[in-house]
């Protein structure tokens, strides 16, 4: 494989999840937004993003074994097709079905190009080198966090609707198509040689420990997150600017806490770092929910960014070293759990905020954070394989 297109194929995958956190992070943005277009409540909106979510997971948990039939180059230029396809739905077609289709048909393409990407990563490189270009790929996510805000508040506040932030969210998968159109793939038929050789990779207790880490965490972030704009408009007073300020400075501080900490993990026990992260994550969350003076959220939600940033990655990273060789099912495994959190963000927090309100989300957040750190402790007493 070329230098060139080693590069190219990494690139592809840091704008994979750069796709999927742009469609992510815009749903806290633009969820008022959608309510008052269709008129509808708030609640029943945001369940119609789980829309979303569960292409994501879908189309995640389906492509462990896709990824076997259907070429991953194929896969991502028919997905740029589907692209163009919804969003043009999605901008010309105001109709309520229509939306959910479009919203479903997003998370299905970028589901399947996050995976591809996670896959890109995991089977180019080893060891440490390995954690530190999946946390590298993972700050893009983060950046897409921080950027879509950004131009999301500047949009709105031009009372420019809020359909045309899907439009330039789409540009990012035409950075995916125009890379992929040059570039050669793995070959998935020598994973399949070496797996038929070797016996299929047992799933250990570790694992699922791991696994119900990464839904927990997801669930518990996305949770937060996404009710953050509503928590400071409604809560606080804020602007939609200042919102979304929020959001944005969480995701900025995400996106470098990864890259700080994908220089200094090679240091550290994964598993006792992941333990001490989570838990410093958990008391940041907890004293943001209890502060109602914006300048201090401000601090605070850049701090929490900054220490929760590398939590989701070396839960995938520690997955992959229970196995003695890389699998990417497992993989697969704690990543569809993952995004089992991201279907359920809004099948949990709309009923809480309904009946009980936006701070009652918080806090479930927050529990699920602590229930990730215990999980992470157990995981002490059962993991072989925590050097890196």
């Amino acid at each position: 494989m070329t230098k060139i297109n080693r590069i190219s194929l990494i690139w592809i995958s840091f704008f994979s999840y750069a796709l999927t956190g742009a469609l992510i992070v815009v749903t806290g943005l633009v969820m008022g937004k959608v309510s008052e277009y269709f008129q509808i409540s708030l609640s029943y909106t945001s369940n119609i993003f789980t829309f979303l979510n569960a292409g994501i997971l879908i189309s995640i948990f389906l492509n462990a074994w896709l990824m076997e039939i259907i070429p991953l180059k194929k896969q991502i230029i028919l997905g740029f097709f589907l692209m163009i396809l919804s969003i043009c739905i999605l901008i010309l077609n105001h109709s309520l079905i229509f939306f959910s289709f479009s919203i479903f048909m997003l998370g299905i393409i970028s589901g399947i190009t996050m995976s591809i990407g996670t896959f890109l990563i995991t089977n180019l490189y080893k060891g440490s080198k390995r954690a530190s270009l999946l946390l590298l790929t993972d700050s893009f996510f983060s950046m897409s966090g921080m950027l879509v805000p950004i131009f999301t508040a500047f949009l709105l506040k031009k009372n420019i609707t809020w359909y045309w932030i899907y439009l330039l969210i789409g540009i990012i998968y035409l950075f995916i198509f125009l890379l992929t159109i040059n570039s050669k793939f793995p070959h998935l038929n020598i994973v399949t040689q070496e797996k038929k050789i070797n016996k299929e990779e047992k799933y250990t207790i570790s694992i699922f420990l791991l696994s119900l880490s990464a839904l927990c965490y997801i669930l518990g972030q996305l949770g937060f997150i996404s009710w953050i704009p509503e928590f400071s408009i409604k809560l606080i007073g804020t602007n939609i600017v200042d919102a979304s300020k929020l959001v944005s400075n969480f995701w900025m501080a995400y996106m470098l806490g990864m890259w700080c900490f994908s220089g200094i993990l090679k240091f550290f026990d994964l598993q006792r770092i992941a333990v001490f992260l989570t838990g410093i994550s958990c008391t940041l969350m907890y004293l943001f929910i209890k502060n109602i003076n914006y300048e201090y959220l401000q601090w605070i939600i850049i701090l929490l960014g900054f220490f929760s940033s590398a939590i989701y990655t070396l839960i995938i990273t520690l997955g992959s070293l229970q196995t003695k060789r890389n699998s990417p099912k497992i993989i697969n495994f704690i990543l569809t759990a993952g995004t089992m959190g991201t279907l359920l963000t809004f099948i949990v927090t709309s009923p809480i905020v309904a009946k009980f309100g936006i701070t009652s989300a918080l806090i479930t957040a927050n529990i699920l954070y602590l229930i990730v750190f215990i999980l992470l402790f157990i995981l002490g007493f059962f993991t072989k394989h925590r050097k890196h």
